[in-house]
């Protein structure tokens, strides 16, 4: 039986289509997913992210565990609230998940997963805290649920509906967030490509925020549009473009890897023993007759690639993709994906496609 979340019920009573994603009940659309994409390009949408799952570490020697077990350097967290995107690797260099990380003290942090993996992750973790011997205490908060407002009026139209949050969360930078009461983390990331928050409330709050969101004029938005705002921002989907066998150096992740210096994390040595025959980037298709979809095949002068994600961009009117391409293979070039059996002209773009309701290709 799927798990829920706990605005399922207001999400059936707003006539959302339900599916099964990573083993959780959850909206894929509430009508037109179409208008919820263009909802959060211009002006506010929401969606329920009760299913990724907050993980809170602390203990001695919390931070010198994680600068272990990430693949990005937690020392770059010089301020309460920071936050940063890593992988969370295998001993062959494999994307165990993809993460983020937050620093509430010098030895407190909490970890964002997905929600697929939440339940191998946390026993990667504690696997990985045994084998370097310190002693953190994991805590999943599953407690918590976890609501994304996004769009060019998000932080306007969150603090119309919650003036008494502006205070706490009006300085934030990009990757930073601040605690706006008794646990509730306001923090300005996303998934999307617009500016917002990601509010982490208790979950006995949810439908309140939830609710003075849609009164403030937020749009609510489901998993069909979440995909295809990630993908014109050119953001990764773990379970199709990474995940155990790939590494990040093969899915555009290498400026997540933190490298520079002597630090030893775990896949590291893999990596750094790794050529990868891969060059992630973008696909515009050209020809008409089909949509760019994962596992498609790729033809290029260099030899043959494959889509990992691929849709129709509602902004830009055309089908996108993300693609491994031959070593090589350089923006600008034209290939061919195989669509349908179809040999259909695609051009090579680095990606994002989309960044702040702006197209960034030709």
């Amino acid at each position: 039986m799927a798990l829920s979340t706990p605005l399922n019920a207001i999400h059936r009573a707003a006539g959302a289509r339900m599916v099964d994603f990573g083993g959780w009940d959850m909206p894929v659309n509430y009508g037109s997913q179409i208008e919820e994409h263009h909802a959060v390009r211009r002006d506010a949408g929401i969606f329920d992210v009760s299913h990724m799952r907050a993980v809170d570490l602390e203990g001695r020697g919390t931070r010198e565990f994680l600068r272990f077990a990430l693949a990005n350097d937690v020392d770059k967290l010089q301020v309460p609230g920071k936050a940063l995107y890593s992988c969370l690797l295998n001993e062959s260099g494999g994307v165990v998940d993809d993460l983020i990380a937050y620093r509430f003290g010098d030895e407190r942090f909490r970890l964002v997963v997905n929600a697929g993996t939440a339940d191998k992750d946390i026993a990667w973790l504690h696997k990985l805290n045994a084998m370097a011997g310190h002693a953190v205490t994991f805590r999943p908060r599953e407690d918590l649920a976890m609501i994304a407002v996004q769009g060019p009026k998000a932080r306007e139209r969150f603090w119309d509906a919650f003036p008494e949050f502006k205070s706490a969360s009006e300085a934030l930078v990009p990757f930073q967030g601040a605690f706006a009461g008794d646990d509730i983390l306001v923090a300005r990331t996303g998934y999307t490509g617009e500016d917002g928050f990601e509010v982490a409330v208790p979950a006995g709050d949810a439908a309140t925020v939830w609710n003075g969101l849609v009164a403030a004029g937020c749009r609510p938005c489901g998993l069909g549009a979440r995909d295809t705002l990630r993908l014109e921002a050119g953001m990764n989907l773990y379970g199709q473009d990474m995940d155990e066998n790939t590494s990040p150096l093969d899915a555009g992740l290498a400026w997540t890897l933190d490298r520079k210096g002597p630090r030893v994390f775990f896949g590291r040595k893999a990596l750094d023993a790794y050529q990868p025959p891969w060059d992630f980037l973008g696909l515009v298709l050209e020809d008409k007759g089909g949509v760019l979809r994962a596992h498609q095949a790729v033809a290029t002068p260099a030899g043959e690639g494959v889509v990992t994600s691929g849709t129709f961009s509602p902004t830009l009117g055309v089908s996108i993709a993300l693609a491994r391409l031959p070593k090589g293979t350089a923006p600008g070039e034209r290939v061919e994906a195989l669509v349908r059996d179809k040999r259909l002209a695609a051009r090579v773009v680095k990606p994002p496609f989309v960044r702040n309701g702006r197209s960034l290709i030709s």
